[in-house]
């Protein structure tokens, strides 16, 4: 059963931590030094999908990447992202853990051939979807196939860009497309993309938000797989059922700052 308190208190951290000063020390601080939609979608794409570690590496990671792409992403995969040796030249020995040049060569290179068809990357995932879907499952089953149906596909990116149909949490890609959907005008989401509903995103689940869910008794389910994500964006509907997600601030800072649910002792 869901602690009595629980409404109030999920209110109480979404309203800290969804303010602008949550964004400098967070990898959404990336996205918005950019202007251009295109640039602000490759760079929060790309910073999603780096997503695991310390918030500080991943930041500074990804600050690297934009500057050896001279500050242009979209520029820079327009005129380069189907040649090897400039991406070499350029970028040089940039990696992030197991996210290395082979993985960097392929999103570059899908990225250009996708962008020389479509506007924005908000059509990867919105052709998958309609007005009837209850979740983003299908737009990230049908996502995943399309980045990965390239012919030159390299078997070891599948790690960087999960999927529902192999049971994943796709934690850093609901993460992403929070960042792209949600527009409560607080100053850390970007609410660019409308073609998918807030209330149809799911939660991305971390170690700290699994934690806190858990103490709350929103999330029951043993494994954290997909089917957890499902029945916690469900449970936190009872809250606010048009835009569930936003709850991601509070149940993210309450783990990150270690702070315990009353009734519930630390585990």
């Amino acid at each position: 059963m869901p602690h009595p308190d629980t409404h109030a208190l999920l209110d109480h951290y979404h309203d800290r931590f969804n303010r602008p000063a949550f964004v400098p020390d967070d990898p959404i601080g990336l996205v918005h030094a950019f202007d251009d939609p295109r640039d602000r979608e490759i760079v929060a794409f790309w910073v999603a999908m780096l997503a695991w570690g310390r918030r500080a590496t991943i930041i500074d990671k990804g600050q690297q990447l934009i500057e050896r792409m001279g500050g242009a992403p979209y520029d820079f995969v327009m005129q380069h992202g189907n040649c090897a040796e400039t991406i070499s030249r350029e970028l040089g020995d940039w990696k992030h853990r197991t996210f290395t040049f082979a993985d960097t060569t392929y999103f570059l290179q899908w990225l250009q051939w996708f962008y020389t068809r479509h506007d924005s990357l908000e059509q990867a995932f919105t052709q998958h979807l309609t007005a009837d879907d209850s979740s983003i499952e299908p737009a990230l089953r049908g996502f995943h196939e399309l980045f990965f149906s390239l012919p030159d596909a390299p078997q070891r990116t599948r790690k960087h860009v999960a999927t529902p149909a192999r049971k994943s949490r796709c934690k850093r890609l609901c993460m992403f497309l929070r960042w792209m959907v949600r527009d409560d005008g607080r100053g850390v989401d970007l609410g660019q993309w409308t073609g998918i509903r807030p209330d149809q995103l799911c939660i991305p689940v971390d170690v700290h938000v699994e934690r806190t869910a858990r103490a709350f008794g929103l999330l029951t389910r043993k494994q954290c797989d997909w089917q957890a994500v499902l029945e916690l964006t469900e449970n936190l509907k009872q809250y606010d059922a048009q835009d569930p997600t936003r709850y991601d601030f509070a149940l993210f800072g309450m783990g990150v700052e270690g702070v315990l649910v009353p009734g519930v002792e630390a585990g």
